[in-house]
Order: C-alpha cells, then sequence, then structure tokens
C-alpha cells in the first residue's frame, strides 16, 4: 500500500509539474501584436476542445458503457450541461476583461480535477501489483497533454495584458488539483471510480463553453483559426497517441 502511495504521489506531482512547464512558455513569448494575440487565444481554444472530446467526453461514455446500466450518452450529455451551466453562472456575477481570464483559468482547473483523479485511481487499482505499467503510461500521457495546457492558460492570460510571472503562477496554479485530487481519489478509490463519468464530462462542459463563449469570438479571423485547428490537431494527435 504505502508503495502504490508513493508511485500515486509521483505519478501526480509529475503531471502537475509538466502544467507548470507549459505555463513557463509565457516567459519566452513577447509582444502584444493583434494578429499573435488571436492565433494565441485559437491556439488555446483548439486545445480545449480537443481536450473536452478525447480527453473528457469519449472517456465518461466508455467507461458507461463498460460499468454502467444507463445509457451511454446520459452522464455525458447531462454532465456537460451542468458543466456548462456551472460557467454560465459565473460568467453572469464577473464582467470585463479580469472576469475572461478567471473564466479561462476556472475552467483549464475544473478539466485538471478528473484528470488527476484518473491517476490516483489508476495506481489504486494497481495497489496489488498488477496494472502497473498502465498507471505509468497514463500519468505519461496525461503529462505529456498537460504541456500545451498549461501554454493555454498562461500565453492567453498574458496576452490580456496580465504580467509573466502572474501569468505563469495561473498556468501553473491551475495543475496545482491535479496532486490533491488524485491522492483523495487514491484514498477514496471505490467511492470515487463510479462518479467519474459525471465528473469528466461536467469538466468539459466547462471547457467548451469557454471555448465558444470567450476564446472562439476573440480570436476570429483567418490566423486565429489556424491557431485554433493547430491547437486541435496538436492536442487530439497527443490524446490518441498517448491513450
Amino acid at each position: 500500500m504505502v508503495s502504490s502511495f508513493l508511485w500515486a504521489l509521483g505519478g501526480t506531482q509529475f503531471i502537475f509539474f509538466m502544467t507548470a512547464l507549459g505555463a513557463s512558455l509565457v516567459f519566452f513569448f513577447r509582444g502584444q501584436e493583434l494578429r499573435f494575440q488571436k492565433a494565441l487565444l485559437g491556439f488555446a481554444g483548439g486545445v480545449m476542445t480537443a481536450a473536452s472530446v478525447w480527453s473528457l467526453l469519449l472517456p465518461a461514455i466508455e467507461q458507461t458503457e463498460a460499468e454502467s446500466g444507463l445509457p451511454a450518452w446520459l452522464p455525458a450529455a447531462a454532465g456537460l450541461v451542468l458543466g456548462a451551466f456551472f460557467i454560465l453562472l459565473a460568467d453572469a456575477l464577473q464582467k470585463g476583461a479580469a472576469g475572461k481570464e478567471r473564466l479561462l483559468f476556472t475552467a483549464i482547473t475544473l478539466h485538471n480535477i478528473p484528470e488527476g483523479m484518473a491517476v490516483g485511481l489508476a495506481f489504486a487499482l494497481a495497489a496489488d501489483g498488477d496494472g502497473l505499467a498502465a498507471a505509468l503510461a497514463l500519468a505519461l500521457g496525461i503529462g505529456v497533454q498537460n504541456f500545451p495546457e498549461g501554454a493555454a492558460v498562461s500565453l492567453p492570460l498574458r496576452q490580456c495584458g496580465m504580467g509573466r510571472g502572474r501569468a505563469f503562477l495561473c498556468g501553473a496554479a491551475s495543475g496545482a488539483v491535479e496532486p490533491v485530487f488524485g491522492l483523495l481519489a487514491f484514498g477514496t478509490a471505490r467511492w470515487v471510480h463510479p462518479l467519474m463519468p459525471w465528473l469528466l464530462s461536467f469538466s468539459a462542459g466547462a471547457m467548451l463553453y469557454v471555448t465558444a463563449c470567450e476564446l472562439c469570438p476573440e480570436s476570429r479571423g483567418r490566423v486565429g483559426t489556424l491557431g485554433y485547428i493547430g491547437g486541435f490537431v496538436l492536442m487530439m494527435v497527443l490524446d490518441v497517441a498517448l491513450g
């Protein structure tokens, strides 16, 4: 049990580190030119859309099909609507540029919670020694995916006028929930596992709302659209290739 806990601790710390590493890209990008801003916002939108589908909704549907008597689409659809409605309420309570910054941070953070829990659950299920390789592969895959996600938070925040240091901290902080909830899921695996489809789809709804409401309108145009496609393709390839 102790060994499994240490594996879970290391795995969840790794995926947080990769989020922070991606957020650190904010120190290497300069300039406030409009076309560059649109490209970055489009990139963030593409990353979030692809992550919503491949990292969240499809795993929610697959787990429901395999383990539940519910229709496979039900948790995904209901959770998505609830997640979007949650961000809609948050959006109604905060206006202006600062509100947009908080919505982006909130959406990515919500997305990272079930990812951290998935890693914690994987190591909990491997407690008897079986499945350790699969848990390690999952942590590696999510960690690599988290690199562009960290950048998808910090870079747009920088383009909104936030200082580099603060934008980096926000990007890194969006991944800080992963070790916390990963270890929580490790210790409560029996109760958390059946809820994962709902948590995954809730996070997808939050991300899709922010993408459609804030990022896509701000990045409209050829440059922003190309950034969106680039972010989508990158995230899709990482999700599919790394499982």
